[in-house]
């Protein structure tokens, strides 16, 4: 691992050769082994050396060649790292070097690690949004389904395509490499899903599907007709919320395999939901409507103060906030504060046509990315409402290569992303440079997209 612009990592010693200080082994003499003629010879093939391999020396060396960005998100990787990370506390020097600029390098012993691991996120979180607004970036594109493919989720560095074919398939967000794949178990559509550390979690037709990543292969599956015209779907262990299109929403436990309750949360269907770790529920309907519910607490069904005359296509909330964030058919975005829902925060026309997805980084209350079917790529200030970025994708391809790994051969396109101004014509820009964007994901400094192509 090495920073731009900087010299490699320095060779460390090699250990010494230990020899047998055993005076009959030293003399024994090597056999060699008797051939056998028409005998196959097997190549042993090397291992590949993970990165638990490393020693805690090794990665100390690594680490200090990191600036405060980097060992941020090398402390989030496990938990041998964080202590690696902490115990040399390179994130308070790289800190201070950055905030303070103390020409003796001396730390403040009172700044905590609580207190430290807050400004780093703040720190995070201000790049994260600079990337997005304003900095350099490439698009990555490759062929990841044999038919059109129209959602996508992104965590923990990968990420997982699937709604189009009957097949599922977990990618990495740094390689694209494609890293599993998930079937589906018969002719049922896939119609939403999700995934975590341990398992996908899928609304296939009309019941819940469940697959394993840890084990073997093992694919668990509820009954049929579980739930009746289904439209949407998503989970926060040990439930999963499904809203279907006679505006009730389903709540399933994914462990007793049970409908555990049914609120009846619209008078249309329900295009969308959010649910939060402390069973917040939030709902969307087709009609324009929003509600809110608590499964934690039995709370009744609450309307937003303000409803859309369009539909709602795509919601998001954000629990350090207590936002919610709305986008309709007609190109609007709105925001509720959850703590008044009396009236909206802001509403802005971001768009001219339908927004289908947007979605922001879990802590990040700054920044909002949108998308829809005009292909442009949107930042939403999330505070304001304000649209501080637009992007689409230069119209020629800078490089092309291909990868051949154990699901195929996946061919790979980096092109340029073109900010747009306010004032450009975006009706005149071929469409090649802007396909509809059907779902969308944010990552740290990144988004990935999917366009109803393959």
């Amino acid at each position: 691992i090495q920073k731009p612009h900087q010299s490699p990592l320095p060779s460390l010693p090699t250990q010494p050769a230990i020899r047998n200080m055993d005076p009959s082994a030293a003399a024994a003499p090597k056999l060699r082994q008797p051939s056998t003629a028409g005998t196959a010879t097997v190549k042993n093939k090397k291992k590949k050396t993970t990165a638990e391999a490393l020693s805690h020396d090794v990665l100390c060396i690594i680490f200090s060649f990191l600036d405060l960005v980097q060992l941020i998100r090398c402390s989030a990787v496990s938990t041998s790292w964080s202590k690696a990370v902490n115990k040399l506390k390179l994130q308070q020097t790289e800190y201070f070097k950055q905030q303070h600029s103390d020409p003796n390098g001396l730390i403040d012993a009172s700044l905590s690690q609580r207190s430290l691991s807050e400004l780093a996120e703040q720190l995070a979180m201000e790049q994260h949004r600079l990337a997005l607004q304003r900095a350099p970036a490439n698009v990555i594109q490759w062929k990841g389904h044999s038919v059109g493919v129209n959602q996508c989720r992104m965590k923990m560095g990968k990420v997982l395509t699937g709604v189009g074919d009957k097949v599922m398939r977990l990618w990495s967000a740094e390689s694209c490499k494609c890293l599993d794949e998930y079937y589906l178990v018969d002719k049922a559509p896939l119609i939403d899903f999700d995934f975590d550390e341990g398992k996908v979690v899928g609304l296939v037709g009309t019941r819940i599907c469940i697959w394993n990543r840890t084990e073997a292969r093992n694919v668990f599956s509820s009954r049929e007709n579980l739930f009746t015209k289904a439209l949407c779907m998503c989970y926060v262990d040990p439930e999963a919320v499904i809203g279907c299109e006679d505006g009730k929403v389903r709540v399933f436990d994914l462990y007793s395999r049970k409908c555990t309750q049914i609120i009846k949360m619209h008078q249309g269907p329900v295009s969308c939901l959010a649910f939060s770790d402390d069973q917040l529920l939030v709902s969307g309907s087709s009609l324009g409507t929003l509600s809110l519910s608590d499964l934690s607490s039995d709370q009744r069904v609450v309307l937003l103060g303000s409803t859309y005359s369009a539909g709602v296509k795509t919601l998001c909330f954000n629990p350090n906030s207590y936002m919610v964030l709305a986008g309709s058919t007609a190109g609007n975005v709105s925001c509720w504060d959850l703590r008044n829902t009396t009236r909206t925060l802001w509403e802005t026309r971001v768009s001219p046509n339908v927004i289908y997805s947007m979605h922001h980084l879990m802590n990040d209350t700054s920044t909002l990315v949108v998308g829809g079917i005009d292909g442009v790529l949107r930042t939403v200030d999330q505070v304001t409402g304000e649209v501080i970025s637009r992007c689409i994708m230069d119209d020629s391809t800078t490089a092309l290569h291909r990868s051949t790994e154990r699901f195929g051969t996946v061919q790979i396109e980096s092109r340029k992303v073109k900010r747009l101004s306010e004032d450009d014509r975006i009706d005149l820009m071929p469409r090649t440079c802007k396909p509809q964007i059907t779902c969308l994901a944010v990552g740290m400094e990144k988004v990935v997209t999917t366009h109803n192509d393959k």
